[in-house]
């Protein structure tokens, strides 16, 4: 075997037992992977997560503005170096997951980087390209000489056109703007300026059209990333060809999907996939919003893990507590507003007219107007009519879309989700609302426009849903920001312990190889600067009073929400330097879009905000203040740290670790998150004793990732069963067994317990045993068993029963 053909290890088949995500980027290389591979392998994972692989933009630093599908990403090491990286790990017994982004590539500067893209702005509709790309050619008036023929609108311009045409120049065939490099159509070099743009198959436009006309589908609201139309077969084929050849040769042996909400038909899109790999380990980067669940006949293993993060931090969270500081919250801000709310509002602003979604809503508008009109029955539905009862199935739909297959009967969830989220369109609309109902759950027979009209729904619900909860409610309810994450659910917080073994059971049940998360690319905040945020839940009316007291110290903030923003921002990632603490705010308050934001910034506010947070770090009173209650919650953050570590590498699924997660990691937002990891040192501490420097919460969670991990990859954990713990205190202590041979332990609510009496008499009753805590190496009875003595010197305990029994 060399290292250009390299193939799995023997004997390494069946699902991950766990994962590590490896971000790369110019910083990172596959060459720096390689280099790691020893070191993983002996913290124990079964597989190496790769971010996307393929060729992106140059100098990208996350890899999903994918340019050329054809070759493996030349700054990342290209092809040989992603070999080399697959005989490596096989040689120490790991396989590699990559991640697949089949939604978009990205529209590129310069724009000659994207050769079909490229081919398609030269050759319009007649493009052998045109196909790949998700264009309504309908809805720009062509060139001059074919205005039927439509063409594809480039929202690119610094301002109106005719402010900008001295800056362009002809190059050859090329014409360019700045940076931007366009090619022209065949026969138009030569023409004044004017003439030859009205002549192109492309319309360069002033940035600020994109969002009421543009023309192509993109990811969520990033003109830079343009939709590709991965549902035809020959554009699958051509998009995945160097990744299934990988997979082929044993390269790559597993696959994360991208945003498959943005696929037309994400069943479909796996059925091919699956067919094409044999069946290949897959999941899907899926957001289940509230009660949802992953449609069964997904032919996956499950989802990315933000399910598993939600119900991880749910259980380790005081509801009654979070409760409290919500009243706290929305009385010192002068709101009444709840996270539903702001919800719905956000998903309202961006369906509005004048919304960053309104192009896209204007399309499916267009779309029922070609279906009335191609049937005399369906006729005579107002396009104000139309498009108001779009807004409010898209501002009110309950999850991220439905997933209606055209020819099938829509699914029950589906059914009842559009009914109830229609429910509350004025009765003068009612005859629309039926049309936009019955259209959405495919009951009007059908023809390409109407099948068209299914899959477009879903897409534009779920860019709706991702960037009128996530990206825009989640950065204007500050109450608790730990509950702001990714598949959070704010309106709820907290989870009883009987709801986490109901949720746990069911994953162990039906999704037994689902990849559960904690942190990831794209957390807004890393799982121990979260476990930081969950104490607060804790002491509700004493960060109130912090909160206020810290905000007279550093005199009035720009607004009251922003301050809850800005002093919980400082207690998940103290001590956080002034610039990292100040890119972290400008996004997060022009996401909120309220005082500000990307496309209309206000200045003067974010001056102020600047200036406020400079002045806070720079106050000498203040800062000893912050670190004072920093420290003093640090007992509860590392309970709750190394608590949810240990249900996160024993519960149910397969555990993807981020990188540097198994250390405490205090990260917040992109692009904070994705900055490289020193492997190499994570490698020399992994040699340490884990009883030197007693007390360091990193050498405990190193400790801890690396007993888990082994224990998991030595065999099957077994059969999820809760355990029930009797006592004053049970109802802080959370256990479970894996089979016969390991318990799970862990404290949960550490400062009500301390502050609450202890454990007392609380105790558990263990199977039968000897067992042995893998964390201390303290030998631990069957039969019941003191919780006080279990965890007198850490916050969890992971037993094992000794062999011998």
């Amino acid at each position: 075997m060399t290292s250009e053909q390299p193939r799995p290890a023997a004997g390494a088949v069946g699902p991950p037992t766990s994962s590590y995500r490896l971000q790369l980027q110019p910083a990172f290389t596959l060459h720096d992977a390689r280099r790691a591979v020893p070191y993983l392998a002996a913290l124990g994972v079964s597989h190496l997560h790769l971010s996307p692989l393929l060729e992106a933009t140059p100098g990208s630093t996350h890899g999903y503005d994918t340019v050329d599908h054809g070759r493996i990403s030349e700054q990342l090491g290209g092809e040989p170096a992603l070999r080399e990286l697959a005989a490596e790990a096989h040689r120490h017994r790991l396989r590699l997951i990559a991640d697949v982004v089949p939604n978009h590539m990205a529209l590129p500067v310069p724009e000659q980087l994207n050769q079909p893209l490229w081919e398609v702005l030269r050759d319009g509709p007649d493009s052998r390209y045109a196909h790949w790309f998700d264009i309504d050619w309908t809805a720009q008036p062509g060139p001059a000489d074919a205005p039927e023929r439509g063409r594809l609108l480039l929202p690119l311009l610094g301002d109106r056109l005719g402010a900008v045409l001295d800056q362009f120049t002809v190059e050859g065939d090329t014409l360019r703007y700045f940076e931007h490099a366009f090619p022209l159509r065949p026969g138009t070099a030569g023409l004044p300026i004017a003439e030859l743009l009205s002549r192109q198959w492309y319309r360069p436009a002033w940035w600020r059209l994109a969002d009421g006309e543009l023309n192509y589908r993109r990811f969520f609201t990033v003109n830079q990333l343009i939709a590709v139309r991965v549902e035809v077969p020959e554009v699958f084929e051509a998009t995945h060809r160097t990744l299934l050849r990988l997979h082929a040769d044993g390269v790559l042996d597993g696959f994360r999907i991208d945003h498959p909400d943005g696929l037309a038909d994400p069943r479909g899109y796996l059925r091919r996939l699956a067919e094409a790999t044999g069946g290949a380990y897959t999941v899907v980067e899926k957001i289940l919003t509230g009660p949802e669940r992953l449609p069964g006949d997904w032919p996956c293993a499950g989802t990315t893990g933000y399910d598993a993060l939600r119900r991880i931090d749910g259980v380790l969270t005081d509801h009654a507590g979070a409760e409290r500081l919500v009243h706290a919250y929305r009385l010192d801000c002068g709101t009444h507003a709840d996270p539903a709310e702001e919800g719905r509002r956000g998903r309202a602003e961006l369906t509005a007219p004048d919304g960053e979604l309104a192009a896209e809503v204007a399309r499916l508008v267009r779309l029922v107007e070609r279906i009335c009109a191609a049937e005399p029955a369906l006729a005579d539905h107002p396009a104000p009519a139309v498009r108001a009862v779009l807004a409010e199935l898209l501002t009110a739909y309950p999850v991220y879309r439905p997933y209606v297959v055209p020819g099938e009967p829509a699914p029950p969830e589906a059914v009842a989700d559009v009914t109830a989220a229609l429910a509350a369109v004025p009765p003068e609309l009612g005859a629309t609302a039926e049309l936009i109902r019955d259209l959405t759950l495919g009951r009007l027979g059908r023809s390409p426009a109407k099948d068209e009209f299914c899959a477009r729904l879903g897409q534009t619900a779920s860019a709706v849903a991702a960037k009128g909860v996530e990206d825009t409610a989640f950065y204007r309810f500050n109450a608790l920001l730990s509950l702001n994450e990714v598949g959070g659910f704010p309106a709820h917080p907290g989870l009883r312990p009987a709801e986490f073994h109901d949720w746990c059971g069911y994953l162990a049940e039906h999704w037994p190889h689902t990849m559960t998360a904690l942190s990831t690319h794209d957390t807004k905040r890393s799982a121990d600067a979260r476990a930081r945020l969950t104490v607060l839940a804790e002491l509700p009316e004493r960060w109130a009073a912090e909160c206020a007291a810290w905000t007279t110290a550093a005199g009035p903030c720009p607004d009251r929400p922003t301050a809850w923003l800005l002093w919980q921002t400082l207690i998940a990632a103290w001590p956080v330097e002034p610039d990292r603490l100040v890119g972290i705010l400008l996004k997060s308050v022009r996401e909120a879009k309220r005082a500000t934001s990307w496309t209309t910034p206000d200045e003067q506010y974010e001056r102020r905000l600047i200036e406020y947070a400079r002045a806070a770090l720079a106050n000498p009173g203040l800062c000893p203040r912050i670190d004072g209650f920093v420290r003093s919650i640090a007992p509860h953050a590392r309970s709750n740290s190394l608590a949810a570590a240990l249900l996160h590498l024993t519960g149910p699924g397969v555990p993807d670790l981020f990188q540097g997660s198994e250390e405490p990691l205090y990260t917040l937002v992109d692009p904070d998150n994705r900055a490289p990891v020193d492997l190499g040192s994570l490698a020399v501490r992994l040699t340490d004793s884990p009883t030197d420097r007693p007390g360091d919460l990193a050498r405990e969670k190193l400790h801890l990732t690396a007993t888990a991990l082994r224990l998991r990859r030595a065999g099957e954990l077994g059969p999820y069963r809760p355990l029930a713990a009797t006592g004053p205190a049970a109802h802080h202590l959370l256990a479970f067994a894996r089979g016969e041979r390991t318990v799970s332990v862990v404290t949960r609510l550490p400062y009500g317990l301390q502050h609450g009496g202890g454990w007392r008499d609380t105790a558990l009753e263990l199977p039968s045993g000897p067992w042995t805590d893998q964390l201390t190496g303290h030998p631990v009875g069957a039969g019941e068993v003191s919780a006080a003595e279990l965890l007198k010197d850490h916050p969890v305990a992971l037993l094992v029963r000794d062999s011998e029994s």
